[in-house]
């Protein structure tokens, strides 16, 4: 195993997908699931997403979401990836953080991020506008201060349990919104794996700039992407398959799918725009076997020099999924990957 990889923490981020033929409630039943068996094989984390009003996606709750999973679990840090902060009153978030990190102490991350909703509709329904996404930054600082006792927006009103307690805050970022992590001294999160020298420029300018703070005294930066491991890299690349036809449909229909077999993709009759997506989106993911993943990550790890890789990958065999979660924690040699 590389001495890089190895000193390279890996964690999940599972977006609570949903398969063809299957709802919801299972999507989000298989999320927990999936979290106990992760931490069996030893990753450090395990973060849970946001959405709201997409037919392919069943995770809309990522607090009440990581509660669950924090209790069917004992050791794996458990977050968010993220709340999308523009949504939320950040009294709201911190009280949310504050009752989790009460319940589950030591293990609860706070994963936050800078999206609205994705339609007007979806954005009328939760209170907001496209312009809320602008003043993350003082957003941030609001709910950073609610646990410090510090905020001034709203005096002498407290956000309990929160005040006092701290729950790491991580930003989730393209490359403008790692300035935002910088200033306040905070962990980046970005992605993806694909788009590797965008991703790199803006790691360069976020550990420039970074600033000390009470949350983080130096730059930390995970790096998220997609990841598939399988007997050979064909039976990889299939696993890829699902996640790029769906992007591929929400592109040129603007709704975003469940996810569909492989065998069913391979059938369809796509458009040349739908194929242009589809083929684009199949492009650029660590995938393979464990040999070529591990040298393909040893790279990865080496231009970015991400401190932890957290991956992101969606497929619609949830047994093939697994099969590659635990081909990767061989591949980095984590507790409980040989087991």
């Amino acid at each position: 195993m590389s001495s890089l990889i190895a000193a390279t923490r890996f964690s999940v981020l599972d977006r609570s997908r949903t398969r063809e033929g299957k709802d919801g409630p299972e999507a989000l039943r298989a999320t927990v699931d999936l979290a106990r068996e992760l931490e069996g094989l030893g990753y450090h984390r395990f973060w849970v997403s946001e959405h709201h009003s997409v037919p392919g996606v069943a995770g809309s709750a990522p607090t009440v979401l990581a509660a669950a999973v924090a209790a069917a679990t004992r050791t794996i840090r458990v977050g968010t990836g993220g709340v999308m902060l523009p949504n939320h009153q950040p009294m709201v978030v911190a009280e949310q953080f504050g009752v989790l990190e009460s319940l589950f102490p030591g293990r609860i991350d706070m994963g936050l991020g800078r999206s609205v909703g994705f339609t007007d509709g979806i954005r009328r329904a939760l209170g907001r506008d496209k312009k809320d996404a602008d003043d993350f930054a003082g957003q941030l600082a609001e709910l950073l201060g609610w646990f410090t006792g510090r905020q001034t927006a709203h005096p002498q009103v407290h956000a309990r349990p929160a005040e006092g307690l701290r729950v790491p805050p991580y930003v989730l970022a393209t490359g403008e919104g790692a300035a935002i992590a910088a200033a306040a001294g905070l962990p980046l999160v970005i992605g993806d794996l694909k788009g590797r020298a965008k991703v790199v420029a803006a790691i360069e300018r976020y550990r420039a700039d970074f600033r000390p703070s009470v949350w983080s005294q130096e730059p930390y930066v995970v790096v998220a992407g997609t990841v598939a491991v399988a007997e050979t890299e064909e039976e990889a690349a299939r696993l890829l398959m699902p996640e790029a036809w769906s992007l591929a449909y929400s592109r040129t229909q603007g709704v975003f799918p469940p996810l569909a077999p492989p065998e069913r993709i391979e059938g369809l009759t796509m458009t040349d725009r739908q194929r242009e997506f589809y083929e684009s989106a199949l492009r650029g993911h660590i995938h393979g076997t464990e040999e070529q993943v591990r040298d393909a990550l040893e790279k990865a790890v080496k231009e970015t020099a991400a401190d932890e890789i957290m991956v992101t990958t969606s497929t619609y065999d949830r047994a093939a999924l697994r099969d590659s979660y635990a081909g990767l924690a061989r591949v980095a040699g984590l507790t409980g990957a040989h087991a």
